[in-house]
């Protein structure tokens, strides 16, 4: 029997992800009916999780403009993060940190920090010199990214709906040089 308190950190392919369709889509669906602001709103059921994996996540994995790590907890999928790499050729220096996901379950327990360290070795070994993000002014993940050294570039107002309610709320836009 693994050990619960075990965390490992893995880089997924295109099939590998499609093989734990299941649990991402449950893990996507987990993070927005805890009010993550990650570009969903309610209602959003399992299925919605799914097809976002499906027709979204793992084309771009296949293409490979999308990097994909998970997180396992004793074996159970803790959390996620993406690396995007496909940008424009003005910018290729830089990629984008996506959809870092950590089950409530599993909160407060480096699982994010982790992710994210996976994320910028990886931009790393790519030779990429510049990190982006954006996430919602004041959401948990904000003080998170402020510790692993991101800087706030700008505050947009009224960027994106709120999971639950009929409000805008603003979004942060970090970055952090390597």
């Amino acid at each position: 029997m693994q050990d619960s308190s075990t965390l490992s950190i893995e880089r997924m392919d295109a099939g590998a992800a499609e093989h734990i369709l299941p649990e991402l889509a449950a893990l996507l669906h987990a993070c927005v009916h805890d009010g993550a602001s990650i570009g969903f709103i309610l209602p959003f059921g399992i299925e919605d999780a799914a097809g976002f994996w499906r027709g979204t996540i793992l084309p771009a994995l296949v293409s490979g403009g999308r990097i994909l790590f998970i997180a396992r907890q004793g074996g159970a999928l803790a959390g996620s993060v993406q690396l995007v790499v496909d940008t424009p050729p003005n910018q290729p220096h830089r990629v984008e940190a996506s959809k870092l996901l950590v089950d409530p379950a599993f909160r407060r327990r480096g699982i994010g920090r982790a992710l994210m360290g996976a994320l910028e070795g990886e931009a790393r070994s790519l030779g990429r010199s510049l990190i982006t993000l954006d996430t919602r002014t004041g959401d948990r993940a904000e003080p998170l990214y402020a510790a692993l050294g991101f800087s706030v570039a700008g505050i947009i107002p009224g960027y994106c709906r709120d999971p639950f309610h009929d409000h805008l709320d603003a979004t942060t836009v970090m970055y952090k040089r390597l």
